[in-house]
């Protein structure tokens, strides 16, 4: 009996641990995670990088892809998958913002933090012309850098982009390491803008806990080129999370601030009663 009482003792020790589920952005995958999640495993963090649906080793085309809920199917999937007893502290970046939102509205339960870096909190996704404006990359100042896919045929609006391999470094890695920039310029693929552009939530999808009870944190990047640090400041004012990090870094702190990025997961989940 008492040997079966501390193995109870060690499973609720356990599951007091942090775990931290990581999202990538559209074209990128869990491979962007590859450093922070060396530091999080080596420091004994449990971590789990989902690669949403034709993206890193996804098989799929993102042209096939033509709804949010098929893009994001796998990371609600991982997320349903969970025992009802562990909640998690869910990372998105970049347009993975939008993932981990959709997440908090049919998942609050299994969800003790959302942390969004440099990424794109929309409450209820794209209905309004300034959720638009807030959460839609705007590079037309580095001029035609997207390259299209038109899945639906060329009169169509497209329904894939990715930014042009020419472009890459000076927009998305102009901080990181050379290395990763290139390692990313072989590894990255065409998103489904077509789907991601269809992200609209509706307040009954929430459920019991409601989404505005998940505590939320954000992570300004100041070097920004992507999600630029003033829509990420109209986010910020439109949805306040509860804490607001900066980081002095591009779009891309994965890479380019590894180690500050890790301290600043690690003071989140701090936030929330984890040590």
């Amino acid at each position: 009996m008492g040997e079966e009482a501390i193995n109870m003792g060690e499973d609720i020790a356990l599951s007091s641990e942090p775990h931290f589920v990581l999202v990538h952005g559209i074209s990128g995958g869990s491979w962007c995670w590859y450093k922070i999640r060396c530091l999080m495993e080596n420091s004994g963090y449990k971590v789990s990088c989902v690669d949403l649906k034709g993206a890193g080793i996804d098989q799929a085309d993102a042209n096939s892809i033509l709804s949010f809920d098929d893009y994001n199917k796998p990371l609600m999937d991982f997320m349903s998958s969970l025992p009802d007893n562990e909640q998690v502290i869910l990372v998105g970046h970049s347009a993975g913002g939008l993932s981990i939102t959709q997440a908090t509205h049919k998942l609050a339960k299994k969800i003790r933090l959302a942390v969004y870096l440099a990424a794109t909190m929309l409450k209820l996704g794209f209905w309004t012309h300034q959720d638009i404006q807030d959460g839609i990359p705007d590079l037309s100042s580095f001029s035609d850098v997207y390259e299209l896919g038109f899945g639906l045929g060329c009169d169509q609006p497209p329904t894939s982009a990715i930014i042009k391999k020419e472009f890459q470094r000076q927009i998305i890695y102009q901080m990181s390491p050379q290395e990763d920039s290139t390692l990313a310029s072989m590894l990255l693929r065409p998103g489904p803008i077509l789907a991601l552009q269809s992200a609209k939530f509706k307040e009954e999808d929430e459920d019991d806990n409601g989404v505005d009870k998940v505590k939320r944190v954000y992570i300004k990047t100041t070097h920004d080129h992507v999600i630029k640090p003033q829509q990420q400041e109209a986010m910020i004012k439109r949805w306040p999370p509860s804490q607001v990090y900066v980081l002095d870094s591009d779009h891309s702190p994965f890479f380019s601030s590894p180690f500050v990025l890790f301290g600043l997961l690690v003071k989140a989940a701090a936030s929330v009663g984890y040590i």
